[in-house]
């Protein structure tokens, strides 16, 4: 029938762990695109179809890894390993971090599963900033939801101007927890200022800024 043909273009017929590693992998190249890293947009743009055609229905962890430089500072290199299903263990992370070229100054592990607490104590104490995030946090980009308002992030000039302006101390600012998921998206610490710019109907456009804590 065609119309059942035609319902059946719409159903995934690869597998599941590729789709998943699809979505997480562009997520985390466009929240790189976003912290101001050169991605190139081709990556980002790839189908599911491209995806599975150059790494397969399972794809090898090592192949997905990503590295990028910063636009305006090409000595800050960001690395990005996909940790795979096994479980976070201090031996495993030893493993992972063995693989880890000396440059880098930001590391970004997508887990599987939680580490565990020696593991977790481990990567606090590397000799450069990384990060941890849970695939499932990945598979959606939280900054293109229909609901959330526009996001800006300030510079330390843009950010001492607007405490001058309305003669108010950073901590005196509305406050954004460095646990929340933009926060963590943009990769931000305490201190930092955000934009946040509200459109809609019944208060048009409204203008707020929060500081992480």
């Amino acid at each position: 029938m065609e119309g059942d043909a035609c319902l059946a273009s719409f159903i995934d017929r690869g597998s599941v762990e590729s789709h998943r590693y699809f979505l997480a992998r562009r997520t985390v190249l466009e929240m790189l695109r976003d912290r101001g890293y050169a991605v190139p947009a081709e990556d980002i743009d790839l189908s599911l179809a491209q995806f599975r055609s150059i790494y397969g229905q399972e794809p090898e962890l090592q192949r997905l890894r990503i590295s990028a430089y910063l636009r305006d500072n090409c000595t800050e290199k960001v690395l990005v390993l996909f940790c795979g299903p096994a479980p976070v263990t201090l031996p495993l992370l030893r493993v992972i971090i063995a693989s880890v070229e000396i440059e880098i100054s930001r590391l970004i592990l997508i887990l599987e599963q939680k580490p565990t607490a020696s593991a977790r104590e481990a990567i606090k104490s590397l000799p450069y900033k990384a990060e941890t995030f849970q695939i499932e946090e990945l598979l959606v980009n939280v900054t293109k939801h229909v609901l959330m308002p526009t996001h800006q992030i300030l510079s330390e000039e843009d950010k001492q101007s607007l405490l001058k302006h309305y003669n108010v101390k950073e901590n005196q600012l509305p406050h954004m927890l460095a646990s929340d998921a933009l926060a963590r998206y943009y990769g931000l610490g305490p201190g930092s200022v955000i934009k946040v710019t509200h459109i809609g109907d019944d208060i048009g456009q409204h203008v707020t800024y929060r500081c992480v804590i």
